[in-house]
């Protein structure tokens, strides 16, 4: 696989958390949030709730995975200003494809979280572009299966690798049939073996590395095997009332909120704040905006996911999910240790464009920084272009109210020179 990188671009572990728990934000400029906000989301998916209430069109597409995942796809196909030429953009041209593609325990929905003129898939829609959106396995509107139940165990059976290795292939390739076979501009969080498929690629706050990261929180719940010792509470004395292992963790998991209460109790770690314990101390959001993330995060995960992140964060490299032991690893790799992921499998002519924050405590500056020198070592330098944002923290990519300008109309250009 040339490229086969997993990057999380938008990494949110507000698990077990809403506006109205007994954890949520206090003492911060959000303060009053839990009162502020609607205790629920809205009852209608992503294209009548959000996209067409703005008069944009909606299109709703399914796409099956090789493993057999039915994964949902949301189009917008053009922009308020084109409806009377919804297939070509001012220029004439068919519309250049663009795929939004979210991180872990979001969905397609963080692209369009506020106004047209700060969301992003609104922005590049009305920008001239064909937006689609993905929605990864085990979000609420991609639960489906060929053969699976979410209710089976084995339909949790995966961590991000296989969502590198089915999920984005498929919802690439589809994107890419269906319109024309134009090569596709990509956001998110990942390369894989199709990127003859991919025209450019823009990388928001990316992370690969995370050994030295500045979350508190989310270094103690790794160093403390939380996701571990979900599955072994699930297995051997679940506080709930099913005796079955668990496998998926849900935002309104008591497990999850009970093994996350613990690690709050650190004095080191805030949990009156979430959103700048996860991600850093933001510097431009909005309470309507965080309302909305609230309502739609955090998506359902496999625990599998979480143990492979604690693995990231406790040792050092991009490697593959470690099954612990070296028969199994034999057994899945054909080696003793997995594999790390090679970023000098990303073809050097694929331009790059990649943002990161300075206050940014996933993708913290240390990590980031190795990253960057990794990728513009060997990458041609007329096809990479690096922003730094020294306030911005991991959220105020994709929901700052000044994001779009100072990050969506830089990333537009870069689009339309390439």
């Amino acid at each position: 696989m040339a490229g086969n990188l997993y990057l999380l671009s938008f990494l949110v572990l507000f698990i077990g958390f809403s506006p109205n728990s007994g954890l949520a934000r206090k003492n911060h400029k959000h303060r009053d949030i839990d009162d502020q906000c609607p205790p629920s989301p809205h009852p209608l998916g992503m294209c009548k709730a959000r996209v067409a209430a703005y008069g944009y069109p909606c299109e709703e597409y399914t796409v099956t995975t090789e493993d057999g995942y039915i994964l949902s796809i949301k189009r917008i196909p053009y922009g308020l200003k084109d409806a009377d030429n919804s297939t070509r953009n001012s220029t004439g041209n068919p519309r250049p494809p663009v795929l939004l593609f979210h991180g872990l325990m979001v969905d397609g929905f963080s692209w369009v979280l506020s106004t047209p003129k700060q969301s992003l898939g609104f922005i590049l829609a009305d920008g001239g572009f064909d937006v689609w959106i993905a929605n990864n396995r085990g979000t609420n509107s991609s639960r489906g299966h060929t053969s699976l139940s979410t209710k089976d165990p084995a339909y949790w059976d995966w961590t991000w690798d296989q969502i590198a290795e089915h999920d984005l292939p498929a919802v690439l390739q589809f994107v890419y049939d269906n319109t024309g076979g134009q090569r596709v501009h990509y956001i998110g969080h990942s390369l894989h073996k199709l990127l003859h498929l991919v025209r450019s690629a823009v990388l928001l706050c990316p992370i690969a590395y995370l050994n030295r990261m500045k979350s508190k929180l989310v270094r103690l719940a790794a160093h403390v095997f939380l996701a571990e010792t979900v599955r072994m509470l699930g297995a051997v004395a679940p506080p709930v009332a099913s005796k079955k292992p668990v496998h998926v963790l849900l935002h309104d998991s008591s497990i999850a909120r009970d093994l996350l209460t613990q690690v709050c109790t650190d004095p080191e770690v805030d949990c009156y704040d979430l959103f700048a314990a996860v991600g850093g101390p933001d510097c431009c959001l909005n309470t309507s905006t965080t309302c909305i993330f609230l309502q739609h995060g955090p998506q359902s995960t496999s625990v599998k996911t979480l143990i492979h992140l604690s693995q990231m964060v406790r040792k050092e490299g991009v490697r593959r999910y470690d099954y612990g032991n070296e028969k199994e690893n034999m057994k899945h790799y054909n080696q003793s240790r997995p594999p790390l992921y090679k970023l000098s499998d990303i073809p050097n002519h694929v331009p790059l464009f990649l943002t990161h924050g300075g206050e940014d405590f996933l993708g913290d500056l240390p990590d980031t920084r190795h990253l960057l020198r990794t990728l513009v070592r060997q990458h041609d330098t007329d096809n990479i272009e690096v922003l730094y944002m020294p306030d911005f923290a991991h959220g105020d990519f994709v929901m700052g109210y000044n994001a779009p300008e100072l990050i969506y109309k830089p990333m537009v250009e870069f689009f339309k020179r390439h």
